[in-house]
């Protein structure tokens, strides 16, 4: 069982370990993506069909490793027939599509990107379907929207591509959002948030006061998943994406994901009311508005796109039924859609590579120039209309059967037989234009190319595909009866009723609504012909309805009305104003306890001052001061006294017995001090409001304002203060890392071995979050024009650079004025030796004052010097950073050091130390939070050197802008 375990964890893994290898291959490559992409799927494939003897009889495997167990959340994987059945899906057509793509996509286009982008998504929709922890579900559920978001928008040169792409971003994400807090709902009723533990609690789950608002939330993603109505629009704009994605995201994957969640949960929700109605509702209008729509469609993936739309909803129908029967026939058309809906994909995108079109207006006649094509189109198209012998005609069978019974004595399911009839003719009719209104008539004219047939690797899927739609149809307890039965137990359990896989049970009602939809379908369909042969996109009179001009209202109505309403009463071009507001919203959460619980004093006497550390104290206060009021008159000044400020807090916290932190102050303000120095040249003017009150009174208002905040903020924390400090601890938590700080992390510094141990989840979080905002800062100064006021060279810097220019010794890239030479030979000298600093602080780190945060900054001040001393050009001509490397190694190194304690059976970053014994130095104290703490000190050097960066090319950047200008005339300048 540990094999099976670990071959779980393996299937998962796999697609994602491709996915960021062929990201790494050159974009000129050939052939070689597409194989490497291939033996992916196919490991993936192989290990999913390794493990169904675990689940054929209704076993479970399942994988878990601890990652915050504490709050019931570890990385659960679990396995059982209906999810092997959906791995087999997404790794078996992952497959088939790989080759496909592997002649479909054009050698111009950069390959490599799109099947990292496709491994990625196969991963993501194998983490939806194998996770056994409901918040492990709703992460994987985010990716697979944010990677389809990449896939349809691949040809983002497109500009259908980026609409289509945003369309399902937007409505799948909101969705998205919706499912994780039903998630968080679902497990704080059960009490836990174990995939096994919520399908045993139907009866708990379905009595709670919030049962409604959970399935609400949890089926406002999986409608939105799977383009159900209302949610149905954002599926044909997707398009624009190229046809592999299509084939994939149609029959295994994304619009897959909502009623395999439905399904899932189908024991605990099925057979209220509420799930009755709601998912009824939008089942049948999906089925019936989808195939409506698709009739009157022009492009062939547009027809498709609303045929997928109609049987999701006949999926969608068969599950709001509450019958288990009705659910086996969800269960089975899930399998029989994706073979002939991925072969019909893939079929149109053939018909669209060989003559340059999709327009089924232009097309005609396709069939004597490829047979081949044709014949297996015509095959996957009657499945998808449910002709007999087909797989598509059982699972319709099985629907129409459900149809007629009676599970609810109300309107909806008296209605039910109706549509599903309705909408069966529409599906006859939609298949049998796509059938004859391509491949038969006369010959096409004026096509873009001249069809041929492909070659025929490229039409091996749907070769494979179309064979499976025919032998499921002709001997389904056979072929697909073993495979199916596992997955209905999996979902049903004992509940699993006895059913039939027979194509003949007899003259029976089913049959006859059949035959009903055959015939009528093809009437329908030749009635309809010349017009929809000629006829604009969509159905007439309500083409230009529908929910993408509704999704279109709403975001204009959003960016162009409430978003400018909101900017207009909180936005502005000054950051006071936005300060003001965030401490005036502190101001009131903090004071809101107080006020409904009140405060007190202690009993704890006050400890007398030292006059020594109180003048300190004054001395912090007036350089605060100060700085708070030089701002607006002189920023240097207000620089340095801020940094006075926290030199006093550095002293602070050495007078208090915390040189750790005291070492870490200081760091921070040498390196935020000189990276702000550098950056003030390129602060705006004073931005003038303008007011219509006078400003004499406006700025005395202001004044006052501000200082009755800042006297309740300061007061407050002073306040608060006083209350804790003068009260008895009744459990002490830095007693319990003083305690334990050595024998359970393997460290003497207590400070250290909280960040990179006890709180080791907390540092990884704020490492992440160092490195987005050095990102962030780098891509805003890279866009960055200064101001016209500001944009000028300051004089002290036209001086140098005309005394650099005139030395006859000067080499290219050097900005060394004589005046400048002393200080930057000494800061140059420097540099080897602030590098054994950063070693030495890094390696004490976990027994004494140091780290890798500390470290990390000594090494940043080393390259700051260097830049200092020598200039941008100089520092960089003969010294490569790559401070993006040392971003990525560090939350590497960090990640995989977390990681690893999967290997031996514990939580995420739990670290182990132990001595070592080394010959001439004795026993040494060894953790492996020291790999992870070099993760903390790469990513501090490479965030803090980004920054620098940035700020040194916009200095060049500007410079090599003011020599441009003074060259050109003075009527172009």
């Amino acid at each position: 069982m540990e094999m099976q375990s670990e071959m779980l964890m393996l299937l998962l893994l796999i697609p994602f370990a491709g996915s960021a290898i062929v990201a790494l291959f050159r974009s000129n490559v050939h052939n070689i993506e597409a194989l490497f992409a291939g033996a992916v799927a196919t490991a993936g494939l192989g290990l999913a069909m390794f493990l169904y003897p675990s689940v054929m009889d209704g076993g479970v495997v399942r994988s878990e490793i601890q990652w915050l167990p504490a709050y019931g959340l570890n990385f659960t994987l679990r396995m059982d027939g209906f999810a092997w059945m959906f791995a087999m899906l997404v790794t078996g057509i992952g497959l088939l599509v790989v080759v496909y793509a592997r002649y479909y996509m054009s050698p111009e286009d950069p390959v490599p990107r799109f099947f990292s982008f496709f491994l990625a998504f196969m991963g993501a929709m194998l983490g939806v379907v194998l996770s056994g922890n409901l918040i492990l579900l709703a992460i994987f559920w985010e990716l697979t929207s944010i990677f389809s978001f990449l896939l349809i928008g691949y040809w983002y040169q497109n500009a259908s591509a980026r609409d289509g792409a945003r369309m399902a971003l937007t409505i799948t994400g909101i969705g998205g959002l919706g499912l994780m807090v039903g998630m968080l709902l679902l497990g704080h009723i059960v009490g836990s948030y174990d995939l096994d533990t919520v399908l045993a609690s139907g009866n708990i789950i379905r009595q709670h006061p919030l049962f409604l608002p959970t399935m609400l939330l949890i089926l406002l993603g999986a409608l939105t998943k799977s383009a159900q109505f209302p949610f149905h629009f954002w599926l044909p704009n997707a398009m624009s994406a190229p046809t592999p994605v299509s084939a994939y995201l149609h029959s295994a994957t994304m619009v897959k994901a909502g009623v395999f969640l439905m399904a899932r949960l189908w024991p605990v929700f099925a057979g209220t009311q509420e799930w009755f109605w709601i998912v009824g509702i939008a089942g049948l209008a999906s089925l019936v508005l989808g195939a409506f729509f698709a009739l009157f469609q022009q492009d062939m993936k547009g027809l498709l796109a609303y045929s997928t739309i109609s049987h999701l909803g006949l999926i969608t129908v068969l599950l709001s039924l509450g019958s288990p029967l009705a659910a086996v026939a969800a269960i089975f058309h899930m399998m029989n859609h994706a073979t002939f809906k991925a072969s019909l994909f893939m079929a149109a995108g053939i018909i669209d590579h060989e003559t340059g079109t999709r327009d089924m207006r232009r097309l005609s006649g396709l069939f004597r120039f490829m047979p081949f094509t044709a014949t297996l189109a015509m095959v996957a198209s009657a499945a998808m209309a449910g002709v007999p012998l087909l797989n598509g005609f059982i699972s319709k069978e099985m629907f129409f059967a459900e149809a007629v019974e009676t599970h609810q004595f109300n309107i909806l399911d008296t209605l039910t037989p109706y549509l599903a009839v309705a909408a069966g003719i529409l599906s006859v009719a939609y298949s049998l234009r796509f059938i004859h209104s391509v491949f038969f008539g006369p010959p096409p004219q004026d096509l873009p190319r001249v069809p041929h047939e492909p070659p025929h690797w490229m039409r091996f899927p749907i070769e494979f595909l179309v064979l499976a739609c025919l032998v499921v149809g002709i001997v389904p307890s056979l072929t697909v009866g073993p495979f199916l039965h596992a997955a209905v137990v999996g979902v049903l359990g004992r509940e699993t009723p006895h059913y039939s896989l027979a194509v003949w049970h007899g003259f029976s009602l089913p049959l006859l609504m059949s035959a009903i939809a055959l015939v009528c379908g093809v009437w329908l369909y030749f009635l309809l012909r010349n017009y929809l042969a000629t006829s604009a996109e969509g159905p007439p009179y309500i083409r230009h309805i529908g929910g993408t001009r509704i999704f279109e209202r709403i975001l204009v109505t959003l960016s162009w009305r409430w978003a400018r309403l909101a900017e207009a009463f909180l936005g502005t071009r000054r950051l006071q104003p936005q300060l003001r507001l965030l401490v005036l919203v502190a101001l009131i959460a903090g004071s809101l306890p107080f006020y409904r619980m009140g405060a007190d004093a202690g009993v704890l006497p006050v400890i007398p001052v030292d006059p020594v550390f109180a003048l300190l104290w004054v001395i912090g206060a007036v350089c605060a001061v100060g700085a708070a009021v030089s701002a607006k008159f002189h920023r240097l000044k207000a620089l340095i006294l801020l940094g006075g400020a926290g030199l006093v807090t550095c002293i602070t916290f050495a007078w208090l017995s915390a040189p750790d932190l005291a070492v870490t102050q200081l760091l921070v303000e040498i390196v935020t001090t000189v990276l702000i120095l550098l950056g003030l040249r390129w602060l705006p003017k004073r931005w003038k409001d303008p007011d219509p009150m006078p400003v004499e009174m406006r700025a005395r208002f202001r004044r006052y304002r501000d200082f009755g905040m800042a006297v309740a903020g300061g007061a407050g924390m002073a306040f608060l203060s006083y209350v804790i400090m003068t009260r008895p601890a009744t459990s002490r938590l830095g007693d319990y890392f003083v305690k334990y700080a050595y024998t359970e992390g393997g460290g003497r510094n207590v400070v250290n071995v909280i960040l990179v141990d006890f709180r080791a989840f907390d540092t990884f979080g704020e490492i992440a979050v160092l490195g987005v905002v050095a990102l962030s800062v780098f891509a805003l100064l890279r866009r960055f024009r200064p101001a016209p006021d500001n944009a000028e060279q300051p004089d002290q810097q036209k001086i140098q650079d005309a005394y650099d220019e005139a030395r006859p010794d000067r080499q290219t890239g050097d900005t060394l004025s004589d005046y400048l030479t002393v200080p930057a030979v000494i800061m140059q000298w420097l540099f080897p030796v602030i590098i054994v600093l950063a070693i030495h602080l890094f390696l004490r780190g976990h027994d004494l004052p140091g780290g890798g945060f500390a470290a990390g900054l000594v090494l940043a001040i080393a390259f700051i010097l260097q830049y200092l001393a020598a200039g941008t050009r100089w520092v960089e001509d003969r010294l490569r950073i790559l401070p993006l490397r040392w971003i990525g190694v560090g939350l590497l190194t960090a990640a995989l050091t977390g990681m690893g304690s999967w290997f031996f059976g514990y939580p995420f970053l739990t670290s182990h130390f132990q001595y070592a014994d080394l010959s001439l130095i004795g026993k040494i104290p060894l953790a492996s939070a020291l790999l992870f703490d070099l993760g903390v000190f790469l990513l501090v050097v490479g965030a803090t050197v980004l920054v620098l960066i940035a700020l040194a090319h916009q200095s060049i950047r500007s410079h090599r802008t003011d020599r441009f200008v003074a060259t050109l005339p003075k009527e172009d300048a």
